[in-house]
């Protein structure tokens, strides 16, 4: 859970806000309150007008915490103190920009902009006291574009603790009626931030409105996605951040499923599956491509088609013996050199996308980076192209088979639908033996393809030929 200080204008904010807030229960007209949820149950606060110069944005937001670290400099500027105008500033970009690329303004924000414009602010924000945005933190951010000098919000109670504050905003965030969600990453931040407080699983499931199912998928994404940004730290400070993993929802999802399927027989197979998945998804493959990564394909496709970086050379050595848990007196069994290849090859792919995407080391290793990045996503490509063509192959000679077990059906029920009609003395004879003659007919042309196509002949394609020539 993220915690700062006050803004440094917080007690002026607080006064400001207290006067506004006695001026508008004092005056003649209607008083306006806005009601949010709080511990279950509605808390009705008051609505005042307040200078968007007056007010901070919250460092804290689910909205762009996964963006957080886009810029590592300014990120840690953030952190460090999230009042300095460079910090707010920042804050401002993150809310402007496009939750998997910061840099560009995200359509979303644009049509909110586009509709502040035409027709005002039509629901209030929040704020604490000390003028700090809790909600609206984005609209804060289009009306300040808009060059707009105040903003319609509720305040909440002076006694709110930064706790009160995220449980107040991620219970705005998942109303029903909410317009503009967060990205995944961001809410695979929410869900997991909810558990580490203690929460039950079923509780936030339910919060989040998806199964406990579908919570349980996301928990293990998100564990996957921080153990592949650990992996891509390099030497020289290059990282990737949460953003970058933005995009990749059904491709992860279906990493899931598949992980699932695999470690139900295998957990060795299942790890390398993981790796070798997540290897091209970093390389920017879409999920039509990467479901054809099974558990046969790193050793007929891939360690073929990126020879490089299967080398021995490149491999991250690994202790033989089990591996130590501290503070016990037992070992795990350390990874087989399968699922070792497979690691140390993301790895690679991880190390060399963090470099190419560092704003802060020298352009010959960004460049360098990137023609790895080309490289490495033109084998990953020739394996793919390779699984899929043998995908087709296998695909077509299963319908084969699929397609002559339903003939066969279908010829045993005509067996007894002939029987019935001998039985009652209906059977339409010419129809029968025209029908016969054309099952002959095709029966003579799957015999002439098998004749040229099928190399090693078995009792039923003998039978079928030899068939075809009586």
């Amino acid at each position: 859970m993220l915690k700062f200080a006050l803004p440094p204008k917080g007690e002026e904010n607080a006064e400001l806000v207290a006067r506004r807030l006695k001026e508008a229960t004092e005056g003649d007209g209607a008083r306006e309150t806005v009601t949010v949820e709080w511990n279950g149950r509605p808390l009705h606060v008051g609505v005042i007008d307040m200078p968007l110069r007056e007010l901070y944005y919250n460092p804290a937001t689910h909205r762009i915490r996964a963006q957080r670290d886009h810029d590592p400099v300014l990120a840690r500027g953030l952190q460090e103190d999230p009042w300095t105008p460079e910090s707010q500033d920042y804050l401002h970009r993150l809310l402007k920009g496009k939750p998997a690329n910061p840099d560009e303004t995200d359509p979303d924000f644009e049509t909110l902009m586009e509709s502040l414009r035409s027709v005002d602010q039509q629901e209030p924000g929040l704020i604490t006291h000390a003028g700090i945005l809790v909600n609206g933190n984005t609209r804060a951010a289009a009306l300040r574009e808009l060059k707009r000098s105040s903003i319609r919000v509720g305040v909440l109670p002076p006694s709110f603790t930064w706790d009160d504050i995220n449980a107040v905003e991620l219970t705005l965030q998942l109303r029903p009626d909410k317009r503009r969600d967060y990205s995944y990453i961001n809410r695979l931040i929410a869900m997991e931030e909810q558990e580490l407080m203690g929460r039950d699983a079923a509780d936030i499931a339910k919060a989040f409105h998806i199964q406990l199912k579908t919570f349980k998928q996301e928990r293990w994404i998100l564990s996957v996605i921080r153990d592949m940004i650990e992996r891509s730290a390099t030497s020289e400070g290059a990282q990737l951040a949460l953003s970058d993993f933005e995009g990749h929802q059904e491709n992860l999802k279906e990493l899931h499923r598949t992980f699932t399927k695999v470690a139900a027989s295998s957990q060795e197979n299942a790890e390398r599956v993981k790796e070798n998945r997540m290897a091209a998804i970093i390389l920017d493959f879409a999920k039509t491509k990467t479901r054809v990564i099974g558990e046969d394909f790193q050793n007929n496709y891939l360690a073929e088609s990126l020879p490089g970086l299967f080398a021995p050379n490149t491999m991250v050595e690994e202790e033989p013996s089990g591996i130590a848990i501290p503070g016990l007196a037992v070992s795990v069994t350390p990874p087989t050199d399968a699922v070792v290849r497979a690691r140390a090859v993301t790895d690679q792919i991880l190390r060399a996308r963090a470099t190419e995407s560092s704003r802060h080391l020298p352009a010959e290793a960004r460049v360098a980076a990137q023609r790895q990045i080309s490289d490495a996503r033109k084998g990953m490509r020739r394996a793919l192209d390779a699984a899929e063509r043998d995908d087709r192959l296998k695909r077509v000679r299963q319908t084969t088979a699929e397609r002559l077990d339903d003939a066969r059906a279908a010829i045993d029920q005509s067996v007894s639908d002939l029987v019935q009609a001998l039985g009652s003395n209906s059977l339409d004879e010419a129809s029968f033996d025209s029908a016969l003659l054309g099952v002959r007919e095709s029966l003579a042309k799957l015999a002439r393809q098998a004749s040229r196509g099928v190399a090693t002949r078995g009792d039923g394609v003998t039978w079928l030929l030899k068939a075809s020539e009586d």
